[in-house]
């Protein structure tokens, strides 16, 4: 157990450090006399203010969602790449809940828009799980079509319902159907002349850690959890034990879109104005889970923090700009970054295999 914490370990600082060095030197090449110093900026920023943790825990809380959507699948022998889908639609199902649903008293109406997030998901999630366990067909191909299904259903659908011309998007998430920061705007604030300046972190953040916990608690230590595992890594077993394997194909992908819909609520109901565009697009959250997911060893508690950490390295990344990198030079380098760290399980299987050899 000891041994394998150490692999985890290494391989994960191992991956990091080389997707920092690969972006460093993107950076040099583009311009060498400033590339230090945006390079320190992005790796400094987020922790500079307490300000800038909340903002980091902010953006963390969507792609902690979606990294562990792509993580739940994993476990269970599936990959769901279908995660920006799912996202979108329970983004679209909450802000529409949000906007119409006024009527309700604020506290009833987050509590709707999150729940109908999920179950906008766990539908959108079921299309590839029935597709995969009743015709064979692999969840990869049916979750990136419907990946490009949803980002053009979406777009016609926010035109006919909630759009707001001015913007092309959808229309603004009124205040009172935002989630509440309960105090956490207190702690997450800096100096600013005679006052203060505050994150808009909320409970996202400890709703995505609750999520988390509970994902790590029905994957290891309950009997649905194992056998939602027994189907995904060895059929026949599950199928000799008298597993239903197809119900639990589709129930496992129900719960990676539930776990994605309620990211993609979690994501428009954060009290910063942000809205879902009309333009045809696929939620960026979706693809960097995958990454998330992995850097965090497909382990529920690891996602927490390797969102977290690819949260602070956006945040940081968007500063450097100041330095006079281009907006799709600093993309160019935070993706480097971020999707290096995808490799981390070929990184410790390899290193795994390189220690155990010389020990021989």
């Amino acid at each position: 157990m000891k041994r394998e914490g150490l692999l985890s370990f290494l391989s994960t600082i191992i991956v990091i450090v080389a997707g920092l060095i690969i972006g460093l030197i993107v950076l040099m090449v583009s311009d060498m006399d400033q590339a230090f110093p945006a390079f320190w900026q992005m790796l400094s920023f987020g922790s500079s203010t307490m300000r800038n943790v909340g903002d980091v825990l902010l953006g963390a809380t969507p792609i902690i969602l979606t990294g562990l959507s792509v993580t739940f699948a994993f476990k269970t022998g599936l990959f769901n790449i279908g995660a920006a889908g799912q996202f979108a639609f329970g983004a679209f199902v909450a802000i529409y809940i949000g906007v119409e649903f006024s009527f309700l008293p604020p506290w009833l109406r987050i509590i709707c828009s999150i729940v109908a997030a999920a179950l906008a998901g766990a539908v959108w999630g079921a299309i590839p799980g029935v597709l995969k366990a009743y015709r064979n067909v692999h969840e990869v191909i049916t979750s990136i079509m419907t990946n490009y299904i949803a980002m053009h259903f979406l777009s016609h659908i926010i035109r006919t319902t909630i759009f707001d011309i001015g913007r092309t998007t959808t229309l603004p998430m009124p205040a009172e159907s935002n989630l509440p920061t309960l105090g956490l705007g207190y702690i997450f604030r800096e100096p600013l002349g005679a006052g203060y300046r505050s994150s808009s972190v909320n409970i996202g953040i400890l709703l995505a850690i609750f999520i988390a916990i509970i994902v790590f608690i029905l994957l290891d230590k309950t009997k649905f959890g194992y056998e939602l595992k027994a189907c995904g890594f060895n059929k026949d077993a599950a199928k000799y034990a008298g597993i239903n394997q197809n119900k639990n194909i589709v129930k496992s992908m129900m719960i990676c879109g539930a776990i994605a819909g309620v990211g993609g609520a979690l994501n428009y109901m954060n009290g910063t104005g942000l809205s879902m565009t009309a333009m045809p697009s696929l939620a960026a959250e979706g693809f960097t889970g995958i990454a998330v997911a992995f850097l965090g060893l497909t382990n529920p508690i690891g996602v927490v923090f390797s969102g977290i950490f690819v949260s602070y390295l956006f945040l940081g990344g968007a500063r450097m700009q100041g330095f006079g990198f281009s907006l799709e030079l600093v993309d160019i380098v935070i993706s480097v970054i971020i999707y290096f760290c995808a490799f981390v399980l070929l990184v410790k299987s390899n290193l795994a295999k390189l220690i155990f050899k010389r020990k021989e």
